[in-house]
């Protein structure tokens, strides 16, 4: 099967959409992810319209990621780790890796990348405000 870039929202669709399908099933990850997301048809188009913003920059995203994940490590007594975002990370790449390839598949990654390290900084953050 011959890869292609990502192009669309669809492209994106399915890559989040696979991707989270990992995720759920994550010994470590899917606690986090199926404890708290109640209505998953919901946030995969919300993640979508996330991913189709960050790559194509021509959609209108709103939301707050950083407040969102803050909220969710202090729901699990601050119980996140960097090992969440390495493992969350590489079933990224892994899924990106899968079905596609390209300058805004490498992309994808470059900014996964930047994001988890911001959002786990960002987390750490709030929790010495909390102290």
């Amino acid at each position: 099967m011959e890869k292609l870039d990502i192009k669309t929202r669809e492209d994106i669709f399915q890559l989040v959409s696979k991707f989270y399908e990992k995720v759920r099933k994550d010994e470590k990850l899917g606690p986090f992810f199926n404890d708290t997301i109640k209505n998953w048809d919901a946030h995969l188009q919300h993640l979508t319209t996330f991913w189709e913003s960050s790559l194509f920059l021509k959609t209108k995203f709103s939301g707050n990621p950083l407040e969102a994940h803050t909220k969710v490590d202090a729901a699990f007594n601050h119980t996140i780790t960097e090992l969440h975002f390495g493992i969350w990370l590489n079933l990224w790449f892994q899924t990106i890796d899968e079905l596609h390839e390209g300058d805004y598949a490498e992309n994808a990654k470059r900014r996964a990348r930047k994001m988890g390290t911001f959002m786990y900084m960002n987390i750490f953050a709030a929790r010495k405000s909390e102290l």
